[in-house]
């Protein structure tokens, strides 16, 4: 198959690129490693309700998802912060009155940020995407890039776009190969997220609302270090969810790391919170198509993103990055995953000048 453009990963900035392709009119072809398009965004439907498993939040000061929203017809709605946080010390003692809800100010998409995902997946002709088509081999030909994929298929293209977290696409393999500080900068950029895991544990009742806590907690002890109410807009179900900050190696057993989750859940909010209806895990660390080893390593800082020099103008321009890490202002935000997205479209357009 010929495409002009090849789009690899059907994440944000993958797919916030195709649908401005094809309302240009231009013409490209999007793959997918997974079966499912979205990338870290991932989000759970329980009854009525979504529950995000990735990115949940987005910002005042973000103008790229503030205008896509607006554009797709979607609503955001404010994160809970009525109440009380929580504050669990070091020995596991639980103390109230510590403060109030930490992400006061911060939105979040009605029907989950898949929501988003979806409606740009509608903008996007149904015969330019292709999931469950894992690209293992990029080469450069005289007309553009050949990419093979693991099943042995291969598309043409006069020019290649890597929606890609630059360690994974430093997994594929190049022909010719990248020069070594390419290779170099591409393992040493963080992913983000891919060393996190979250829980959401998914209630028939707010019973946290109506003890006066705003489902914010903060814990020195653990499994989860960091949680906050997950409910919708309006109506239930309800939900808590929390950031666990136990390092990747030591949470591989899920069965005990529930056992932990929920007795920590307990020790928090009482014994009515030990028993949810459901209790949703997602361990990034685990995802083949999201994290590398060297991502097991957790970084307890905002890595420095943007584009390094040694990433620009491979293959001549033809070959372009476009993941969030690679923003230069957002980086490892949504709103970084539409930038990225941005740049990636006017590096095209040089391309096509050249």
């Amino acid at each position: 198959m010929l495409t002009e453009t090849l789009i690899i990963g059907g994440g944000l900035s993958g797919l916030a690129l195709a649908a401005q392709l094809a309302v240009q009119g231009r013409d490209f072809l999007l793959v997918e490693a997974r079966d499912r398009l979205g990338g870290r965004i991932l989000t759970q439907q329980e009854g009525t309700a979504h529950f995000d498993l990735g990115p949940t939040w987005f910002w005042p000061g973000q103008p790229r998802i503030a205008a896509l929203i607006h554009r797709l017809g979607l609503s955001r709605f404010d994160q809970f912060d009525q109440g009380e946080l929580i504050f669990e010390d070091e020995l596991g003692r639980v103390h109230r009155g510590r403060g109030y809800a930490s992400m006061q100010g911060s939105w979040r998409l009605e029907g989950g940020l898949g929501a988003l995902i979806s409606a740009l997946e509608k903008e996007i002709p149904g015969q330019r995407l292709r999931v469950s088509t894992r690209i293992q081999t990029l080469t450069r030909t005289a007309t553009g890039i050949k990419a093979t994929s693991e099943d042995g298929v291969s598309l043409l293209a006069r020019r290649g776009v890597l929606a890609l977290p630059p360690r994974i696409a430093a997994k594929l393999s190049f022909s010719p190969t990248l020069p070594n500080a390419t290779l170099t900068a591409l393992e040493e950029t963080v992913t983000w997220m891919a060393s996190q895991a979250k829980a959401v544990a998914v209630y028939d009742r707010p019973f946290w609302r109506e003890a006066g806590l705003s489902g914010d907690a903060m814990s020195r002890y653990g499994p989860m270090v960091e949680i906050h109410d997950a409910s919708p807009a309006t109506g239930g179900p309800y939900a808590l969810f929390g950031f666990i900050g136990v390092v990747p190696q030591a949470r591989s057993d899920q069965q005990i790391l529930r056992q932990q989750i929920q007795a920590q859940l307990i020790r928090l909010f009482g014994s009515e919170a030990g028993k949810p209806r459901e209790l949703y895990l997602k361990d990034w660390a685990y995802d083949r198509f999201t994290a590398t080893e060297l991502d097991t390593q957790v970084s307890h800082a905002h890595p420095q993103y943007g584009l390094h020099r040694a990433l620009d103008g491979l293959w001549g321009g033809d070959l372009i990055l476009a993941g969030t890490e690679v923003a230069p202002q957002f980086g490892g935000y949504l709103e970084g995953a539409l930038e990225a997205s941005e740049l990636a479209l006017a590096r095209l357009d040089i391309s096509i000048e050249r």
